[in-house]
């Protein structure tokens, strides 16, 4: 066998090497404690909003939570609203839910399909609490929509030489195990 062949040969079975060093590696398991998310959706907060080119919007101070039973994430948010042409402000709370889910070109865990479960602003009355429930309803599909729950550093998916994809996500109250496979 002359040299021009071996070479490539020798290309062939490091190639098939590195291949096989890959299906060695197999799937891995990460786990994201929750305290890990809590500190990951902290930095995206507070968000400033100007919901219906009418209301200065404030949502600051998450809390997440875990639901197993349910597969399901919950955000609290503190809220504030004012108005720009009034002195006027009010300030209340609100809880989301939604399913976690993995966004492959953000690196991300994801909450989506937001719904908005309670929606309150201290001292108002009854119909005011109506009006900015619609507000609320705005803010969940437009800004809170798809929010990073927890960022995968580019580290965290490369591991002895080989990328890594997340591609299925389970969680129980007080944690997210993702798994991550060699990417093909």
């Amino acid at each position: 066998m002359n040299f021009p062949h071996r070479c490539a040969a020798g290309a062939v079975l490091l190639a098939s090497l590195l291949s096989g060093c890959a299906g060695l590696v197999g799937p891995r398991q990460v786990e994201l404690p929750l305290a890990k998310m809590q500190a990951n959706i902290d930095k995206r907060f507070p968000l400033h909003n100007k919901a219906l080119d009418l209301l200065d919007v404030e949502l600051s101070h998450p809390q997440l939570a875990l639901s197993a039973q349910r597969q399901r994430v919950s955000l609290s948010l503190d809220a504030s609203i004012a108005p720009p042409f009034l002195r006027q402000s009010w300030t209340g709370n609100m809880a989301l839910s939604g399913q976690l889910a993995l966004d492959n070109v953000r690196h991300a865990v994801v909450m989506r399909d937001v719904q908005l479960d309670r929606f309150a602003i201290d001292g108002t009355d009854e119909g005011r609490q109506r009006q900015f429930a619609r507000v609320a309803n705005v803010l969940a599909e437009r800004v809170v929509h798809e929010v990073v729950i927890y960022s995968f550093n580019p580290d965290d998916l490369r591991r002895a030489g080989i990328q890594f994809v997340p591609t299925r996500i389970s969680m129980s109250d007080n944690a997210v195990q993702v798994t991550l496979e060699p990417e093909k």
